[in-house]
C-alpha cells in the first residue's frame, strides 16, 4: 500500500505554506545547502495519480525538491483550485488538469504555460488536448483515448465473420447479433444524464466525420445530426439496454464486461479490464479495434486524457516544472504503469510496454494512439462544463422518448448559442 507524505489540503499548516507561496525554499540558499534543507513543492492529485514513496525518494535525491503530496478526490479538484485562486493563495504548486478542464482554467489564469520539446509533442499526441493559443498548459500523464471492442465469440454465434469497419457495419452487426437472440442489447453506451454521454456524442460524430465544432465555436450540425441520429436508431430499435438510459455510463461500459453487450467503443482500461477475471466474465473474448468510421476504419480518435500543470500563484514555479519533466518522463511512465496501472501518454513508452508483453490483449490500441486528435477547433473552450451538460440533457431526454433527434440538436444549439454571446 502507497503510503502518503501529506494528503490534507487547506489546513492550518497549508495556510501559512500559502502566505509565502506554495511549498518552501530557503531565502540563503547558500545557508540551506550547508543544513541540507531542500526546497519543497506540494502536488494536487487524484489517489490514481499519486507516485509512490520510494519514487518521491528518488525525485528528491536527484533534485534536492521534496514533494508533499495532496491526495484530493478528482470532483473536488476545480473548487479547491478555483476557491484558493480567488484569495490569491496558491492551493498546490503542481495541479492535476483533466482534459476537460483546461480551458477553464487558461481562461481564469491558473495555469503556467510550460516550454515542450518539439520530440515531445512527437511522442505525447495528447498534448495537444492541453494547448490554447500555441500555449502547452499541462503534460499529459495518464492517457485515455476511445478504442473499440467487440465481443469475438458472441459476433461468430450470430454468423458474424469479420469484424466491423464502418459505423454501417456495427449497426448491421448488432441488428443480426439481436435478431439472431445472441445478444439482447449488443450495443454498449452512456446515455444517462451525466458527462459521459456528451463525450460519446462527441466521439461518434468525430469518427464518423473528423469534426463536431464550426471554426466559430458553433456545432456542425451535419456532423452532429448524422451522430444524433444513429444513437436515436439504436435506441429506437432497442440495441441498447433500457438500463443504460438511467445507470452511470461506466456502468453502461461494463456491459461488454458482463456479456450482455458485443460492442463498445470506451476508455482504453477496459483493454486491462476485459483480461482481469474479478472485473469481466468473458475473458479472453474482447477483442480491442479500431475505431470504425464512415467509409472504413476512423482517421482520428478523441483523447481524453488528465495532466498535470503548475499553478501560476505559485512561487517555486522552477522547481514544479522540474518536478512536472520527471513525473512526465520515459521512465516514469513505466514506473506508473507498473505502480498506478496509468496507461502511458507517450507512445514511444506504450510500444515498449505491449511489445515486452507488459501490457497483454492490447490490440489496435499502439495504432489507434497514433490516431490521437484533439476535436477542439481552438482549444478545449471555458465553457465546457455548461456545453457538455445541455448536451447530455437533450440526449438523455431523446433516450427516454421525450425529444427527437432533431428537436435534441434545436436544445443543445440554442444553449451553446447562449453561452458562445455571453
Amino acid at each position: 500500500m502507497k503510503k502518503k507524505l501529506i494528503s490534507v489540503l487547506l489546513t492550518a499548516s497549508m495556510c501559512m505554506a500559502l502566505a509565502v507561496g506554495c511549498g518552501s525554499q530557503s531565502s540563503d540558499e547558500g545557508e540551506a545547502s550547508e543544513e541540507g534543507e531542500s526546497e519543497k513543492i506540494t502536488f494536487m492529485v487524484p489517489d490514481w495519480g499519486v507516485p509512490t514513496d520510494e519514487q518521491l525518494a528518488a525525485f528528491t535525491e536527484e533534485t534536492g525538491i521534496e514533494v508533499e503530496i495532496s491526495e484530493v478526490g478528482w470532483d473536488d479538484i476545480r473548487e479547491k483550485l478555483g476557491t484558493a485562486a480567488a484569495a490569491n493563495e496558491c492551493v498546490a504548486d503542481v495541479v492535476e488538469v483533466d482534459w476537460s478542464w483546461v480551458g477553464e482554467f487558461y481562461a481564469a489564469g491558473w495555469l503556467e504555460p510550460l516550454e515542450v520539446s518539439e520530440e515531445d509533442k512527437a511522442d505525447m499526441p495528447t498534448i495537444d488536448t492541453f494547448t490554447i493559443d500555441d500555449q502547452v498548459l499541462a503534460m499529459p500523464y495518464a492517457n485515455d483515448y476511445r478504442l473499440a471492442y467487440y465481443n469475438t465469440e458472441q459476433f461468430k454465434a450470430a454468423g458474424i465473420t469479420e469484424e466491423p469497419q464502418t459505423w454501417d457495419d456495427v449497426l448491421e452487426a448488432c441488428r443480426q447479433l439481436k435478431s439472431t437472440g445472441t445478444v439482447d442489447y449488443p450495443f454498449a453506451i452512456a446515455l444517462n444524464a451525466e458527462e459521459k454521454t456528451a463525450t460519446c456524442l462527441m466521439w461518434l460524430a468525430y469518427t464518423m466525420n473528423g469534426v463536431i465544432w464550426n471554426d466559430d465555436g458553433t456545432f456542425n450540425e451535419e456532423s452532429v445530426m448524422e451522430a444524433l441520429k444513429y444513437m436515436e436508431t439504436l435506441i429506437n430499435e432497442e440495441l441498447v439496454a433500457p438500463e443504460d438510459k438511467t445507470s452511470s455510463g461506466m456502468d453502461a461500459y461494463m456491459r461488454i464486461c458482463g456479456g450482455t453487450a458485443s460492442f463498445l467503443t470506451g476508455p482504453t482500461s477496459f483493454v486491462s479490464r476485459s483480461q482481469n477475471e474479478e472485473l469481466c466474465s468473458v475473458v479472453g473474448q474482447i477483442t480491442p479495434i479500431l475505431v470504425p468510421g464512415k467509409d472504413g476504419k476512423a482517421a482520428q480518435t478523441m483523447p481524453l486524457p488528465e495532466a498535470i500543470g503548475v499553478n501560476s500563484l505559485s512561487e517555486n514555479k522552477e522547481a514544479a516544472k522540474t518536478f512536472i519533466e520527471w513525473y512526465t518522463s520515459a521512465d516514469m511512465q513505466k514506473q506508473l504503469n507498473e505502480t498506478n496501472s496509468a496507461i502511458p501518454t507517450r507512445n514511444s513508452v506504450l510500444e515498449e510496454l505491449i511489445n515486452d508483453g507488459t501490457i497483454q490483449n492490447s490490440g489496435a490500441m499502439l495504432e489507434q494512439a497514433k490516431l490521437v486528435s484533439s476535436p477542439f477547433p481552438n482549444g478545449v473552450p471555458s465553457y465546457y462544463a455548461e456545453m457538455s451538460s445541455a448536451m447530455y440533457n437533450a440526449i438523455n431526454k431523446m433516450a427516454r422518448g421525450e425529444l427527437n433527434a432533431e428537436e435534441a440538436y434545436a436544445e443543445m444549439s440554442g444553449a451553446l448559442e447562449e453561452l458562445l454571446n455571453e
